[in-house]
């Protein structure tokens, strides 16, 4: 590969800068955009975390990391973040579980397998403000369908996104249903990449099902759960469109998650410094998940 490449770099250097600024007009347009959209607000975003909160009679001032003192003071934040960490905790495992599942159970040689491969994507199809309001009408108390499936055991009502026991795991439920579909696609098309002579090689070996799924089919599926761990991972910050519908964050902040207590702060009690705050935490977790990715995980995960 490195002859092959030595020969198509110029040795002229008229030619090797022509070369290179022929690269680098290549990138720019995405450089652009990048600064434009990404490096300037997040800049930006840092810039005013250091400000305090502006009014129109008092107009905010620098106050170094007081706002970051104050909001790790705050008992709010803690509660926020402990949310957010058992919501990523616990749908992003069990997300890629049902996921990994329905995509060998999709893959298998199955009647109806088309019916099955659709019914497994339809929740992702639909948007996520569709889905919330959806599953709105299956928690409704005394009238959703989990009360009357509950009825059948002899269980009253109960009131699943007004209690704080019962209202994140809820929003969690609503994740994991929509998420697993739009994974299983990428740990569908990593099986149907895996070449049929490792299968028969296999068998000829005397390796049963188990022995070859375990030994063979996760090993080379482990590019494609890295990737899916590192999106789901974002989603679980990302995503907040059904927590809008479902609970507000509510009760009492039990369901409340990270973005939407930044979306909170910034335009619903007018907090800017705060919310920049929050975005810098948020942007400093993520970028150390993706230096672990590039930097730990990237080197353990064998590539085909």
């Amino acid at each position: 590969m490195n002859q092959a490449t030595s020969h198509v770099l110029p040795t002229n250097p008229a030619e090797r800068r022509l070369h290179n600024l022929f690269g680098w007009g290549l990138l720019t347009p995405s450089l652009i955009l990048l600064t434009l959209f990404a490096f300037f607000p997040m800049l930006a975003t840092l810039w005013a975390s250091f400000f305090s909160r502006g009014t129109a009679r008092r107009p905010s001032v620098f106050n170094g990391l007081d706002n970051y003192r104050d909001l790790v003071a705050d008992p709010a934040f803690w509660q926020v973040v402990g949310n957010n960490l058992l919501y990523a905790g616990v749908t992003v495992p069990v997300s890629i579980a049902l996921a990994l599942g329905m995509a060998l159970w999709a893959n298998a040689r199955i009647g109806g397998r088309g019916l099955v491969r659709t019914a497994f994507f339809t929740p992702t199809m639909l948007p996520m403000i569709a889905a919330a309001n959806l599953w709105l009408f299956f928690y409704t108390p005394g009238l959703g369908l989990l009360d009357h499936i509950t009825a059948l055991f002899g269980i009253g009502p109960t009131n699943w996104l007004g209690q704080p026991g019962t209202a994140l795991w809820s929003v969690m439920a609503v994740t994991i249903w929509k998420e697993s579909g739009f994974f299983m696609i990428f740990y569908l098309a990593a099986l149907q990449a895996i070449p049929p002579d490792l299968r028969e090689a296999a068998r000829i070996e005397g390796a049963g099902r188990w022995a070859y799924t375990r030994r063979v089919v996760l090993p080379l599926l482990m590019p494609t759960t890295l990737f899916v761990t590192i999106n789901a991972l974002i989603n679980s910050v990302r995503l907040i469109d059904h927590l809008f519908i479902l609970t507000k964050g509510g009760p009492d902040n039990a369901s409340k998650l990270i973005l939407y207590w930044i979306w909170e702060m910034a335009f619903a009690y007018l907090d800017q410094s705060g919310a920049a705050v929050m975005t810098v935490m948020v942007l400093a977790a993520l970028g150390l998940i993706a230096a672990l990715q590039f930097l730990f995980f990237d080197r353990r995960i064998h590539y085909r």
